[in-house]
């Protein structure tokens, strides 16, 4: 089921939550809202989904103009965050439930409905809890259930509002990876929304990176980070080095420094314009010798070792500001250094933001 958002517009009193959105979502795929809290993303989800309504603009599923349809219409499933499972039912009864509620018409006989509950309950890894009640399960068992109760009533769509953010870490990692596995054996479209990158990058098919009501960029979880289309992109996916400068030809001058950086991305800028340059911390070389002029001097103020990575912590010398780089564990015991000694940085891969220009 193929969904296309167009010039959506959405209101709050006077918060405009939602300003001229556009997407289109092929079948099958899996996406992410990604965005800071207040960027419009839950809005735009309740609005595809049929919970809310948008003041103007256009839904449509499969080419179809979906907007004035109810929930039920649309043919929905929707995961919150929060699991809003039935407390009194059984794991088995929760899975049910939407099935037992269809019009009697529509509504498939017992036997199917239990061969099909069994059926879900198997996909998702829990055919061994039907018979307990939410409160013995954990909040990632919980989550599967609500998952098989969106899931048995076949929706066309489904759409999952922030799955992970009520579980703790490890959970959410083996919840999200088990998503991904789950999307790729049953590929329904499906949405859901996020404020951690990570997650974005790791689950999704495709990123929508949100911001104050708009799209900042659609892309592939590569795309979005190995090339922000703007400042705030890159400063949100990810740690950041931001570094001031100026322009001088094709190089950046940063400090007593001067880097040079790729071909201008559209008109040429000129000389001695004021630039901000941003690095990731994996981004920065870290020396204890001086590699020529070019580099930045700094002090070592913190050392932290996370799993099979090393962070430093460095104020620089030229003017005070920090730095953080990141390195492997076999290349820290090579540098050899230690909190207060001197080290030298060299630039890689430097993102550079002139204006309206990004080179």
């Amino acid at each position: 089921m193929s969904i296309k958002v167009e010039h959506i517009m959405k209101k709050f009193g006077s918060f405009q939550a939602l300003n001229d959105v556009s997407l289109e979502i092929p079948s099958g795929e899996l996406v992410a809202l990604l965005g800071p809290s207040g960027s419009g993303k839950t809005t735009l989800l309740r609005i595809i989904a049929g919970l809310e309504q948008p003041d103007s603009g256009k839904i449509s599923f499969h080419g179809e103009d979906a907007t004035g349809q109810s929930v039920s219409q649309r043919q929905v499933g929707f995961v919150f965050q929060h699991y809003a499972l039935f407390r009194n039912m059984t794991v088995f009864e929760n899975v049910a439930f939407g099935l037992r509620v269809k019009p009697r018409r529509e509504r498939l006989p017992e036997t199917e409905i239990r061969a099909k509950v069994h059926q879900l309950l198997k996909l998702v890894q829990m055919e061994w809890y039907a018979d307990r009640y939410p409160s013995q399960l954990s909040g990632g068992q919980r989550q599967r259930i609500a998952l098989a109760r969106a899931l048995a009533v076949e929706p066309k769509v489904l759409l999952l509002d922030e799955p992970f953010g009520a579980l703790d870490a490890k959970v959410r990692k083996e919840l999200r990876r088990w998503i991904r596995q789950l999307h790729d054996e049953i590929h329904i479209t499906s949405i859901f929304v996020t404020h951690d990158q990570e997650e974005a990058l790791e689950v999704a098919d495709r990123v929508v990176v949100m911001n104050n009501g708009r799209i900042e960029q659609i892309g592939t979880p590569e795309e979005v980070y190995e090339h922000p289309a703007n400042l705030f992109v890159y400063q949100f996916l990810g740690d950041i080095n931001l570094f001031q400068g100026r322009v001088d030809g094709n190089r950046i001058k940063v400090g007593n420094s001067e880097v040079a950086f790729p071909g201008l991305v559209g008109a040429a800028i000129p000389e001695d314009k004021t630039a901000i340059a941003y690095a990731r911390p994996h981004e920065l070389e870290v020396y204890g010798e001086s590699q020529g002029e070019n580099a930045i001097e700094a002090e070592v103020r913190h050392i932290r070792a996370i799993g099979p990575t090393v962070r430093l912590e460095l104020r620089r010398r030229d003017n005070g500001g920090y730095l953080e780089a990141e390195m492997t564990k076999e290349r820290f015991h090579e540098l050899k250094v230690k909190v207060g000694e001197r080290v030298f940085v060299e630039l890689r891969n430097l993102k550079v933001f002139v204006e309206d220009y990004q080179i």
